[in-house]
């Protein structure tokens, strides 16, 4: 069974996900995507919609943050900051390579301030990353942190309870909730955020037959 779908709370969200769904290639829904204005407070003080990474061939798995921060904002790419040096590493000691995972968010704009995106800015988002995941099919998906895991299992989702009770089911693929690694940072490098986001990431490498560098 699929999980609940993030709400669509009006009609802007409504128009989004109809240009979103009209894309008919990665290129395409960029372009559609980079010019948005779908939420008139993030697009007034962005530099760029980060609209995502994608490996050249098909992905073999999915990493989905909340939204960009400062660097993110200023690069125009997902994760470069320290949260994205801190996956990276930890991508790398779970046996996993970025170059062969999507890298994307539920919100493509950053909230002023690094705020959590609001439930009409998530929901007006959506479109997008709808259409990212059906483009580009992971048979695996990340979700790094709560945001992500509210947008996947709906708004009740408790992330240590979410993440015990997982791998889950949406749409076909096999969904892992994890921490974020801003979580990691926060708790330090002997934090249980940072362990419990390894050890997620290292089951996820398993799953694809990967052994741990």
């Amino acid at each position: 069974m699929a999980a609940p779908r993030p709400p669509r709370l009006d009609a802007t969200a409504d128009e989004v996900a109809r240009i979103a769904a009209a894309a008919p290639d990665w290129p395409a829904l960029a372009a559609a995507a980079r010019p948005c204005v779908a939420c008139p407070e993030l697009a007034a003080v962005r530099q760029h919609v980060v609209v995502g990474d994608v490996p050249v061939g098909p992905p073999r798995f999915a990493l989905v943050g909340e939204a960009p921060g400062a660097t993110e904002d200023e690069t125009g790419r997902p994760f470069v900051g320290r949260s994205g040096a801190l996956l990276d590493q930890l991508l790398a000691e779970a046996g996993l390579a970025r170059s062969e995972a999507a890298v994307l968010n539920i919100v493509k704009c950053r909230p002023p301030g690094n705020r959590t995106p609001t439930a009409h800015e998530v929901a007006r988002c959506s479109g997008w990353l709808r259409r990212q995941l059906e483009l580009l099919d992971p048979p695996i998906v990340v979700a790094l942190g709560l945001s992500a895991a509210k947008w996947f299992l709906g708004p009740r989702t408790v992330l240590a309870r979410a993440r015990a009770e997982g791998p889950h089911d949406y749409a076909g693929r096999a969904l892992w909730p994890t921490y974020h690694p801003s979580a990691a940072i926060r708790f330090g490098p002997n934090g249980a955020p940072r362990a419990a986001l390894l050890a997620d990431l290292s089951a996820v490498a398993a799953s694809l037959g990967r052994r741990p560098a």
